[in-house]
């Protein structure tokens, strides 16, 4: 018993002597009324594109901060605001919410004014000591030193007190990744917050670092980030996209790594620092600028949808490159017609990619879906669905990219809720040969087709950040993804999609627009229907064809035809991408482009208008 009294005495005795001696964290807590922690907030880190060209940096801010339970009375408001160019009526109210919730905020430093310039900064600096409870704090904001990708850089804004009651790891004043690669790279931006202690007398003004600065804890400066966007791509698509509704996606095929991700109309990054200010303009925009519709906007993906119907066809044995299917202005079945524009007939599917013939694939898909292989059309229907999943639709693709939507392939059993169990029929879903009725696809399931068909059968995951090959946590940004068809089927229709852009006048191709000298582009054309207005413009494209280094997406809302529009854009972002520069021959075709306007066939009208250049 003596001996344990002793152990216990020892041990005391020793926790003591080094709490006195060694650990000064009980010494300062209990000098808190004459120290001032000073939060040190870290830089956030940077965003590069792939060949190093900054996309967002930082510039230096200052902040005044208050701890409420330091203010001292009387005390001199207008003064204070004079000195901050902040309006009385907005310090009341603070000092309103202050005192009523003053046991809640305790003693803890909220914001008072933010982004201050220098000049004010330093002014009140000069005169903190005649306002207790209040002090400075230097930090940076963003800074967009190249003019583009707004939806995909994405904004920075405080946080609110939503976000805080789920991430108790934040605190008030702090700011965080709303949208975009901000958002995606939150964890790595961000940094770790540091503090200063300092010593103050009873005036509150600061004499000197507590011991020599010894127990301050340095800011941790966030990570910089390298993109997979080429940042002259990113420009050249979204001055393309200029006064138009849709967006525009470029992949590197062999990697899955995205070019340029356009949705348009889209953020200026001139309003990415002051989002408080302009978001309720914004969101009350008809045109929904801080909607990306690369990722959030699932529409029918037109006749682009039929080059995997033919894979489909060919994988299945129903059809092979040499049948041939008529054409009589469109298909004909009883009462129901499936229009077509006029062409010779009858056609191979080389000539059906071409010509994007309605009737063509009218005639492959109810093949398809009678193949007496299968017990029953529902069986056959889910077979196709299981295929056109392999290539990507229907689902969410995995990428970095937040928001991101998956699409639509409706199931079996949607369908027979309408037509009943073990009654669907191929001609209740003839829609589905061209690219119409209930699928959706985003433009990113788009371009994620044109990557698959230039890799002869695979895909890799779409992500907009570059990772390290090896690097376990994002392994899957690496990995094939193979479709359901076989790899030497894919030549037919990239012969097809040759044709259509490289043929000489006068063979019925679609996309001679798209051609460039120099490079065979593949392509393929659509123009899907829309009933609550024109028909959206769509092309899918790669090049060159052998190797190919870009495949591109381009769907521009109520547009028109898929030739008009959308082809011009994707071809003019391959040149740009593979040349650096648009070919003199057609420079008109970028002229036109640049300068058209589609927003009046949009059924909306903006009534956000977009902040001067300084």
């Amino acid at each position: 018993m003596i001996i344990a009294l002793c152990v216990v005495f020892s041990a005391l005795v020793a926790q003591l002597a080094y709490l006195q001696l060694v650990d000064n964290s009980y010494k300062i807590s209990a000098q808190n009324n004459a120290l001032r922690y000073e939060t040190r907030y870290p830089v956030r880190g940077r965003i590069y594109d792939r060949k190093g060209t900054l996309l967002v940096g930082n510039i230096n801010s200052y902040d005044v901060m208050v701890t409420p339970a330091d203010i001292r009375q009387p005390f001199d408001t207008a003064a204070l605001c004079g000195m901050l160019a902040l309006d009385i009526e907005y310090a009341r109210e603070r000092f309103a919410y202050f005192r009523k919730y003053r046991s809640k905020i305790g003693y803890r430093s909220l914001p008072f004014a933010k982004g201050l310039p220098f000049s004010r900064y330093s002014y009140f600096m000069e005169r903190s000591g005649d306002f207790p409870g209040f002090y400075g704090v230097p930090r940076t904001t963003r800074q967009y030193p190249y003019h583009a990708g707004g939806n995909l850089l994405g904004y920075v804004a405080e946080v609110d007190q939503r976000w805080l009651a789920t991430h108790p790891d934040y605190a008030s004043g702090d700011f965080v990744g709303r949208t975009g690669i901000e958002q995606v790279c939150e964890q790595r931006l961000r940094g770790e917050k540091g503090y200063a202690i300092y010593l103050r007398d009873s005036r509150n003004v600061i004499q000197s670092p507590y011991e020599n600065g010894e127990h301050d804890l340095p800011a941790v400066a966030g990570e910089d980030i390298v993109t997979t966007i080429d940042a002259e791509l990113q420009n050249y698509g979204e001055m393309l996209l200029h006064n138009k509704v849709g967006a525009a996606i470029a992949i590197e095929p062999s990697t899955g790594e995205i070019l340029a991700m356009v949705s348009a109309p889209g953020l200026d990054v001139e309003v990415l620092p002051n989002m408080g200010r302009y978001y309720d303009s914004l969101s009350k925009d008809p045109f929904k600028p801080m909607f990306n519709r690369a990722v959030m906007s699932p529409q029918p993906p037109g006749s682009v949808f039929k080059l995997v119907n033919g894979l489909i066809g060919l994988q299945e044995k129903v059809v092979t490159p040499s049948v041939r299917y008529p054409c009589s202005n469109g298909y004909h079945y009883g009462s129901l017609t499936v229009g077509c524009h006029s062409h010779r007939s009858p056609i191979d599917l080389n000539e059906a990619v071409m010509m994007s013939c309605n009737s063509y694939f009218c005639y492959l898909f109810r093949s398809i879906l009678d193949n007496p292989k299968y017990p029953s059309v529902g069986e056959a229907y889910e077979k196709w669905a299981e295929y056109v999943k392999s290539f990507g639709f229907g689902v969410k693709l995995g990428s970095d990219f937040p928001s991101e939507q998956g699409g639509i392939i409706p199931s079996l059993k949607s369908y027979e809720k309408i037509y009943g169990k073990g009654r669907l029929r191929s001609l209740n879903i003839i829609s589905l040969s061209i690219g119409q009725g209930e699928i959706g696809s985003t433009p990113l399931h788009l371009a994620n087709l044109a990557a698959t068909i230039a890799n002869r059968g695979y895909y890799i995951t779409p992500h907009v950040i570059r990772y390290e090959q090896g690097d376990s946590l994002y392994e899957h940004f690496h990995e094939k993804h193979g479709t359901m068809v076989d790899s030497r089927h894919f030549n037919t229709v990239i012969e097809g999609m040759s044709m259509a852009v490289n043929s000489a006048p006068g063979a019925g191709a679609t996309a001679t627009v798209a051609a460039i000298p120099g490079i065979e582009v593949c392509g393929k054309t659509g123009t899907a229907e829309n009933p609550h207005g024109d028909e959206h413009s769509v092309f899918i494209c790669f090049a060159p064809r052998e190797n190919p280094k870009i495949a591109v997406a381009v769907y521009l809302e109520n547009a028109g035809f898929g030739a008009t529009w959308a082809a011009p854009v994707a071809s003019l972002m391959v040149e740009k991408y593979l040349k650096g520069e648009i070919s003199e021959s057609r420079k008109w075709i970028e002229t036109r482009m640049c300068e058209a306007s589609l927003l009046h066939k949009v059924p909306a009208s903006p009534d956000y208008v977009k902040p001067k250049k300084k």
